[in-house]
């Protein structure tokens, strides 16, 4: 959520983590300057925000501001480290009061939007032409509007299904399912031979709107999801059709007992159900091996990944992509070394630097090797073939719009709202905004 190595939910603030007390400020000079000034020593100051506040990542982005100080010896970068939660809080009132910092952690998308819309990001799409290309091209996705680049990626994660390949073996099914109508059949398969088919967060939301969203990526498309968030308007029948192939789900009671009152990351949540072995698959994004081992105590080899199903008569492609990731952002009219900064940041040697044990993906393709989990390499492939990439609906979308979805699919999973009634209620808020 994370720096880039915690879960994507927690830096959406949707997980229960420290408030605005627990700001951590750490610089990396001796003097305090304001940010894009200069310090006692005549050297330029960069302000940079992050939010990896666990270790082994905050040691090592830290450490990458220094590094990048000892070969830019006129530079200062004047390191801020937050919590998830008080970062959001922080960066919602600062862009209310339009003072942002030189450079600040992004996942785009309509916040990102909301900020450039207001005049406060600075266009980089002259600044990093040069070298932006030797990113993973769907990592850029969230930060590029009407043909700009406003962010830099620094990392990037998929959704998919993990899966315990004991449990398939003990229910005697010899692959993952490829399509919606396997994927059921295989539900079915697991609850007959007694084992919990899916691990599922239903207390946060967040989780079971990954459900209802590669549901209607795979049945309107890539290009459906665009039109229908540029229309305001969900009511067209793939998201019907989400819906009702969820609900569908649903009816087979395949989730744990209690999911409705769980959350994703506790020691008796999602990741916790999954990773001691209760459940045999989980939704998840890309940091789902390491929560599964810090909630529970992990599968190991017993771990493994395969891609959302296809849909029958969707005009999605079974290779288009859901997911999302981190990046910086810069305020409008930042010194101009803020640019070198993240070129650096996300330069092959520094990347190579930060992946290891951090379980993030590099974006940066010559930092491929770095990476050596087999299953965040299939996650990688993933990426890396995708046909179209959907961003996290509550980022793509205005914060309203987005809520309205976690709330209106999670209403349908706990059984209060239909198919019809959860589009209609995204299309209301959506046409509010």
């Amino acid at each position: 959520m994370s720096s880039s190595a915690l879960p994507r939910r927690r830096f959406l603030g949707m997980a229960t983590v420290a408030g605005l007390g627990t700001v951590v400020l750490t610089s990396c000079g001796d003097s305090d300057s304001d940010s894009g000034g200069k310090d006692g020593s005549g050297r330029t100051v960069v302000e940079w925000w992050h939010i990896s506040t666990t270790e082994p990542a905050k040691s090592r982005w830290n450490a990458q501001a220094k590094a990048f100080e000892a070969k830019n010896k006129d530079v200062r970068i004047k390191v801020v480290s937050l919590e998830n939660d008080a970062y959001k809080a922080k960066i919602t009132a600062l862009t209310s009061s339009g003072k942002l910092p030189d450079v600040y952690h992004t996942w785009g998308g309509g916040v990102l939007k909301q900020q450039i819309d207001a005049g406060l990001v600075e266009d980089l799409t002259d600044s990093v032409k040069s070298w932006i290309g030797d990113l993973v091209p769907a990592s850029r996705d969230a930060y590029e509007f009407d043909g700009k680049t406003y962010g830099i990626p620094n990392d990037i994660g998929a959704v998919g299904f993990w899966y315990n390949k004991a449990l398939f073996k003990k229910a005697k099914i010899d692959a993952p399912p490829t399509t919606w109508a396997d994927f059921l059949d295989t539900v079915r398969t697991l609850k007959g031979a007694g084992i919990t088919p899916i691990s599922l967060g239903g207390k946060e939301k967040w989780p079971g709107m990954y459900y209802w969203a590669y549901l209607a990526m795979r049945l309107a498309g890539v290009d459906g999801m665009q039109k229908a968030a540029d229309a305001k308007d969900f009511t067209g029948a793939p998201f019907v059709k989400a819906g009702e192939h969820l609900k569908g789900l649903v009816d087979l009671k395949p989730f744990q007992k209690g999911f409705l009152g769980a959350p994703y990351s506790s020691p008796t949540g999602q990741a916790a159900v999954m990773g001691t072995g209760k459940a045999a698959m989980e939704l998840m994004g890309q940091w789902a091996p390491r929560e599964q081992a810090a909630s529970g105590k992990g599968l190991g080899d017993d771990l493994g990944f395969f891609p959302f199903p296809a849909v029958a008569g969707g005009k999605g492609k079974g290779t288009d992509v859901f997911g999302g990731g981190g990046g910086y952002a810069l305020r409008k009219g930042a010194p101009k070394e803020s640019v070198d900064f993240l070129k650096f940041f996300v330069s092959p040697e520094s990347l190579r630097k930060l992946v290891p044990g951090t379980g993030i993906i590099p974006v940066n393709k010559e930092a491929e090797s770095a990476l050596k989990d087999p299953n965040l390499k299939a996650v990688l492939d993933m990426l890396n073939n995708a046909t179209g990439f959907q961003l996290y609906l509550d980022q793509a979308y205005p914060p309203a719009v987005g809520q309205e979805v976690n709330d209106s699919v999670a209403a349908l999973i706990a059984g209060s709202k239909s198919p019809d009634q959860v589009t209609r209620s995204i299309t209301q808020v959506a046409k509010s905004q």
